[in-house]
């Protein structure tokens, strides 16, 4: 058997699921101080679903798209309702990116976390108007 030596090795930085519960818990608590139930996704550093949570009276597709707002925000590293802008003078990509990239999303809500400048994961929020989904988000990378 042959040992690659580290260099051939990358080592990247994740979020821990205790800062990952973290982000839900003071996520969940601005929530509760609105009208809107919400759900609250977040993932690693490599999009996969490390804590969650959806507020009793939630619709049922937050569940999807507060993880998507997460995978999307994790996996460019840009806030999805940066998106927006970056397509809409762009037809092919406008037309291309939501509907060829699978779990893609394009509206607000969904944030990458960020440690010491490096992307550790992202945040996804879903219940309200996608602004709302951006403050409940906001107050849970407040603990970061």
């Amino acid at each position: 058997m042959t040992t690659l030596p580290t260099t051939h090795v990358q080592q990247i930085p994740s979020i821990t699921n205790a800062l990952a519960r973290d982000i839900v818990t003071a996520a969940i608590e601005a929530a509760e101080r609105t009208p809107h139930r919400f759900s609250i996704a977040v993932v690693d550093a490599a999009g996969h679903l490390n804590a969650f949570a959806r507020m009793d009276g939630a619709p049922l597709l937050t569940i999807q798209i507060a993880q998507d707002k997460a995978y999307t925000a994790a996996g460019f590293g840009m806030a999805t309702d940066q998106w927006h802008e970056f397509i809409k003078d762009d037809a092919p990509l406008a037309m291309g990116a939501p509907a060829g990239i699978d779990r893609l999303v394009t509206f607000g809500g969904g944030i990458p976390v960020t440690v010491d400048g490096r992307i550790v994961g992202g945040v996804g929020v879903s219940g309200g108007h996608w602004s709302d989904d951006i403050e409940i988000a906001r107050a849970g990378l407040a603990v970061v």
